[in-house]
């Protein structure tokens, strides 16, 4: 096999010949031989690696794409895999955040304004109209699921109509039995998205996105694998 030029190694993959000695200044591919008169020496470990690390910033990041890699050609391959198996298992974790987010979506928007105060109420209030203590709110506080406003003078908790929705939502998803990280990241999503209605809209798009994404891991995870077999059978 004729060695490729840098700008050819790089030419398939839409990148410059400085961004593949980039690359390589990384420790993302193989270090290059170097002719006599000082032109790298590219072979098809580079190819192999250069595509592996393509598809894996596809899939992962540029970051943990390039932390794979580096285990790779330290010859920490179960480092490498247990770096995959962490954005796996955050994948999974969006995943089920965006069934919570769905499953309360639907229940709060359908769910008639009317039935929510219009103004703000006392801790012992919310907690009675959920059936929890007051403690477990203050709970809820804590872990950052709520953020209710206090009074001037007496500096009691009040909660909002929307700290109420709130509120309700954490609720629903505990008697689901998801723990208080996840009903947290949930929240954020409905403040950050306005409310249950728009996110409700939002949520196909949010899931195509994650759908995408585990199928852009899965490219980089065989293009990782072909990489690991080309290895393997040049020191066989």
């Amino acid at each position: 096999m004729k060695s490729p030029r840098p700008i050819d190694l790089g030419r398939q993959h839409g990148l410059s010949a400085q961004a593949v000695r980039n690359y390589e200044r990384d420790g993302c591919i193989p270090p290059a031989r170097r002719t006599a008169s000082g032109y790298r020496v590219y072979t098809e470990d580079h190819v192999g690696a250069l595509s592996a690390y393509v598809a894996l910033i596809r899939g992962y990041g540029h970051r943990t794409a390039g932390e794979i890699m580096r285990s790779v050609l330290a010859g920490a391959v179960d480092d490498a895999f247990a770096i995959l198996d962490e954005a796996h298992v955050q994948l999974q974790r969006d995943r089920a955040t965006v069934r919570a987010v769905s499953s309360a979506a639907v229940v709060l928007t359908a769910q008639p304004a009317a039935d929510r105060p219009h103004g703000p109420v006392t801790v012992g209030v919310l907690a009675h109209r959920l059936g929890v203590t007051p403690a477990t709110l203050r709970k809820w506080e804590v872990a950052g699921i709520l953020a209710p406003e206090r009074e001037r003078v007496t500096a009691n908790r009040i909660y909002s109509p929307a700290d109420v929705r709130d509120a309700e939502l954490a609720h629903l998803l505990r008697r689901g039995g998801y723990l208080l990280d996840y009903i947290a990241e949930v929240l954020r999503q409905v403040r950050a998205a306005g409310g249950p209605e728009p996110l409700a809209a939002s949520l196909t798009s949010w899931q195509a996105q994650i759908t995408g994404r585990g199928r852009r891991m899965l490219d980089g995870s065989a293009a990782l694998a072909a990489y690991l077999s080309l290895r393997e059978n040049a020191s066989a």
